[in-house]
């Protein structure tokens, strides 16, 4: 079981525990394959860590985002703060800016206000603070400000 679920993608230990929990499986059994799993390298919570934030800041999520993703995943905190870690110091800044200025893109036609507040609720739905939200969204919206100012007659 648990290497069907670990063929499919990697997964935390607590993961895998709680998938053969589900199913039954006593606790002694669990832990001695899940043991047995560490030592084959198949089970690594700071290389799964790792690989979320990696995986994860493509889709440009915050770096909040990604430590309660990976907490709810059952990674412990000092291996999640060890993967974040790893993150660069504006990778928050990149991100927002990245998925801010994908989304402006379609947003041609409406009122800029709108523009703003529909900005400013992607990015705080994808766990960005309000302050880098403000700062990320005005210089984009600024930026579409100004080339349509300049494709005016």
């Amino acid at each position: 079981m648990a290497l069907r679920l670990l063929e499919l993608r990697a997964r935390s230990r607590a993961e895998l525990a709680q998938a053969m929990a589900k199913k039954a499986v006593p606790e002694a059994i669990i832990e001695a394959v899940l043991d047995r799993f560490e030592e084959a390298g198949l089970v690594d919570d700071a290389q799964f860590a790792g690989l979320w934030v990696e995986g994860q800041q493509r889709r440009m999520k915050s770096t909040r985002a990604l430590k309660q993703e990976l907490r709810l995943k059952g990674v412990d905190a000092e291996v999640v703060d060890e993967a974040l870690a790893e993150t660069a110091d504006d990778a928050d800044y990149q991100a927002a800016s990245a998925l801010a200025r994908k989304k402006v893109r379609t947003m041609g036609a409406l009122e800029p206000h709108v523009r703003y507040r529909r900005l400013a609720g992607a990015l705080a739905r994808r766990g960005f603070a309000p302050g880098l939200c403000h700062r990320v969204v005005s210089e984009v919206t600024e930026s579409v400000d100004d080339e349509g100012d300049r494709e005016r007659p």
